[in-house]
């Protein structure tokens, strides 16, 4: 392609600041920063980075097209000028997912009907998603229609802005976890985590209510230097102007750059009382290949013991959506800083939290880093340092 790309990482609103911080490590210089995502423009190569290397973005969307449509003799003009051929090849499958807002053009799936028409008069034997099955599958996870390229279509004061999903799968889908416990936490947000806390990726780490082990997992793969996008797939892959000798490229210097399994690592510890969550937190680390980085425990709360003087303890507690959960809570959270204040003073600490109630129990010292939600709940990344009981 040899061309600049203008991109759009999506993030779950509240972490553009985190997103657009890896940006500017990474390479690409982050553009506008607005409600759920920043914009960035990127080579191909830095593109592919985008998806193999981001933690906390969700998507890497880029433009195709955009221009002035208020009726659809104009809609179906320039829709038939877009170089659909350079993101779907000949007999690909493609799924064009429209929303409107104060245009003349509302009608969703007209609009869609037209992009698929325009898509299919120009790339051979390429057919559009149209059933509502196929395009409910394809919403949900994209590997369940394999080759069906997302094209992001929005409508608004009559102008028209085509997106093509360089993705697929949301980026969250790192390709390990497959066994889940209660109330699993999204990868992306376990990473954002990691890094608002101000974790290092070598002082010892501490998750005594790891679940299914993403906080653990992520923190291994992040003191590895291991790329979140390096065993899953891309909807890239499939473009027929996609630079494979760069693509390969990029994917070598990555795994090379990948410590050792034991590299430069501090020790990582994740417990829990459940048996279940554990046996799956093991599994899933064993599938990101970091189960060596990771020391599994069953124990209670108050059976942690900290592997070294100082550290980190972060962590996803219950919220507690409903009240009698919350009254039930309050003698969790209390459990929690009573032990950390005991046994780990001079830690640092963060925790994700969805009622300031159960913080307040704690009896720390806490100070709110980003607000955001998980599972369609408030939630706020709260950190502070462990002082002595």
């Amino acid at each position: 392609m040899g061309d600049t790309f203008a991109c759009y990482a999506v993030a779950t609103p509240g972490l553009e600041a985190l997103l657009a911080e890896e940006l500017r490590q990474l390479g690409p210089r982050p553009g506008k920063m607005e409600l759920g995502g920043v914009s960035f423009q990127a080579s191909p190569e830095e593109l592919y980075a985008a998806n193999l290397h981001l933690r906390v973005a969700t998507r890497v969307l880029v433009r195709v097209a955009e221009f002035h449509a208020a009726a659809f003799s104009g809609l179906e003009r320039q829709a038939r000028r877009v170089a659909w051929e350079r993101f779907v090849p000949a007999g690909g499958t493609a799924h064009f997912r429209v929303s409107t807002g104060e245009s003349r053009l509302y009608h969703q799936e007209a609009v869609a009907q037209r992009l698929e028409q325009a898509l299919e008069a120009r790339v051979p034997n390429a057919r559009a998603v149209r059933r509502p099955g196929e395009a409910d599958a394809l919403e949900r996870d994209p590997r369940q229609l394999p080759g069906a390229q997302r094209f992001v279509v929005r409508l608004f004061h009559d102008r028209c802005t085509i997106s093509v999903d360089s993705s697929g799968a949301l980026l969250h889908r790192r390709g390990y976890r497959l066994e889940t416990a209660k109330a699993p936490l999204r990868e992306t947000l376990a990473a954002a985590m990691l890094r608002a806390s101000g974790w290092d990726g070598r002082t010892p780490l501490l998750d005594p209510m790891c679940g299914s082990g993403t906080i653990p997992i992520e923190a291994a793969l992040l003191a590895r230097r291991m790329p979140p996008g390096l065993n899953r797939r891309f909807a890239f892959e499939r473009w027929p102007e996609l630079e494979s000798a760069v693509w390969r490229e990029l994917v070598e210097r990555a795994r090379e750059r990948a410590l050792a399994v034991r590299g430069d690592t501090g020790s990582i510890l994740a417990s829990d009382r459940d048996p279940g969550a554990i046996e799956a937190a093991r599994a899933n680390a064993e599938r990101a290949d970091v189960a060596e980085n990771i020391e599994f425990r069953r124990c209670s709360i108050s059976a942690i013991e900290p592997p070294a003087e100082t550290g980190w303890m972060v962590t996803n507690p219950p919220y507690g959506a409903r009240m009698g959960d919350r009254l039930r809570l309050r003698n969790l959270y209390a459990q929690l800083g009573n032990v950390v204040r005991r046994r780990c003073p001079g830690w640092r600490v963060a925790l994700l939290s969805a009622d300031r109630m159960l913080e307040g129990q704690t009896g720390l010292e806490l100070t709110e880093r980003f607000r955001t939600s998980n599972g369609g709940i408030r939630v706020r990344l709260m950190v502070g340092n462990v002082g002595p009981s």
